[in-house]
């Protein structure tokens, strides 16, 4: 009886790596190892904000609709739950992936508006923080990055003969990933026009 068990369990895990069960199961954690990077990376950006924006209120005459729009977009992401759920649900998925786009946008806006305050660009504490929230979104490029590459495997992996058929058995569903539009938006620059004889920057009107 138990020689025959042995033998029933070396079929089935034979069968199962056959069918690429084994290979899913692998990638699924590598796609949920990626996303807990790319969450942690968010939340640090998340931490740094209002150090900067407390220090860009210490110049008289900055810009506060700038510093709004910053801290509108982080109460906006704040108020969304960044679970490792968030991969299985697309909707859900791009909801959070656009308001951590437009917290970027307005973060951009707020250093390219610094840009034009002579006060900020010398303020040492200023600068510090600038540089750990450069250093926080180059992080958050790669590990997106590595994120997107790490779901481009799994769900081809899903999609292809057998492994399509184990998926459905075992119930392994693709997994959410950033969307063509969502590289484009990240990809584009803020636009800021600044007052002719002025001292203040203002912000280009957002596109509808």
């Amino acid at each position: 009886m138990r020689s025959l068990l042995s033998a029933v369990m070396v079929v089935a895990t034979l069968l199962l790596t056959g069918c690429g069960y084994n290979t899913m199961q692998s990638q699924d954690e590598g796609v949920k190892a990626k996303w807990s990077e790319v969450i942690n990376q968010y939340q640090r950006r998340a931490e740094l904000i209002p150090n900067i924006v407390k220090t860009a209120e210490a110049e008289a005459n900055f810009e506060r609709s700038v510093l709004t729009d910053v801290t509108n977009a982080r109460a906006s992401v704040a108020g969304m739950k960044a679970t490792p759920e968030l991969i299985n649900d697309p909707a859900a998925f791009q909801k959070f992936i656009a308001a951590q786009n437009q917290l970027q946008g307005a973060l951009s806006r707020l250093l390219v508006v610094s840009e034009n305050y002579p006060n900020l660009k010398a303020n040492q504490a200023f600068q510090e923080v600038r540089a750990q929230l450069e250093g926080t979104e180059n992080r958050i490029a790669v590990a997106r990055k590595n994120y997107i590459d790490s779901v481009q495997t799994y769900n081809t992996t899903l999609r292809t003969f057998p492994n399509n058929l184990t998926a459905m058995v075992f119930g392994y569903k693709p997994k959410a990933n950033y969307s063509v539009a969502n590289e484009a938006e990240i990809s584009v620059a803020p636009k800021v026009e600044f007052n002719v004889g002025g001292s203040n920057a203002t912000p280009a009107a957002p596109k509808q």
